[in-house]
């Protein structure tokens, strides 16, 4: 996709393209989010935790999220390199990108792909297809990494300082884990049945590799974005210092 500039990414035709993205994701990822909490019943979903046990819901709602505060601030924020007055709804914009959104999506996609290569039955078993339909897998963990990729590429934004992002970043996966275990205490049950066949020492590796992955996907978002838009960040820096 071709690098946009700053000026007329935002006052001519990608300006109309980031609003379209914008709303396409946050329409598609509500909607998605809905069917899943109301039309997909199955016996895990049912136990103790409902479906914010699975991260692949929480992490659909935060896509859901983060593209409708991206979608309120073309209308009421501003997406300039260099604003005089930076917006909060802009601030909470590319804080949530670059610590939530984008590490996480990628983070599901590739986990989930990876697994269901192996064996899907570890984690998403066939009998679930009656109820969980393939456009819903594919928005769940497919779209979230494309949509993803298109939004680093057509909407520009300032990382927040490496120790902040990875901070924020880091809280909401410890609390994640901590979580997956009161799940577990409660229920019996792992919400993804190939925690069950992981020994101890085995699980926490597992983990320990999870943070780890997060961790370099942050610093690939980071990465990208500084090479995407390395022009107007210099700019942007020029005007600050």
């Amino acid at each position: 996709m071709k690098k946009l500039s700053a000026d007329p990414v935002y006052k001519g035709i990608y300006g109309s393209l980031c609003i379209l993205i914008h709303l396409v994701a946050a329409v598609q990822f509500w909607y998605a989010v809905y069917f899943d909490h109301v039309f997909v019943v199955f016996a895990t979903a049912a136990s103790f935790g409902g479906k914010l046990k699975f991260l692949t819901f929480l992490d659909a709602i935060i896509q859901a999220v983060y593209f409708t505060i991206a979608l309120i601030n073309d209308f009421m924020g501003t997406n300039e390199v260099s604003p005089k007055r930076l917006p909060l709804i802009r601030k909470l914009k590319d804080y949530m990108m670059a610590t939530f959104a984008f590490p996480l999506a990628l983070n599901v996609g590739i986990t989930f792909w990876s697994i269901y290569a192996i064996d899907r039955e570890l984690i998403l078993p066939k009998v679930l297809d009656a109820v969980f339909p393939s456009w819903l897998n594919h928005i769940m963990h497919t779209n979230i990494v494309v949509f993803m990729i298109l939004e680093i590429f057509t909407s520009f934004r300032a990382y927040p300082k490496r120790g902040d992002g990875m901070m924020g970043l880091s809280i909401f996966l410890l609390a994640y884990l901590v979580w997956l275990h009161i799940v577990k205490y409660y229920s019996g049950l792992w919400a993804y049945p190939f925690l069950e066949l992981l020994s101890l020492p085995q699980r926490l590796l597992f983990f320990i590799g999870s943070l780890a992955i997060n961790w370099c996907l942050y610093v690939l978002g980071e990465t990208m974005n500084n090479m995407i838009w390395n022009k107007e960040l210099k700019m942007a820096y020029r005007k600050t210092n």
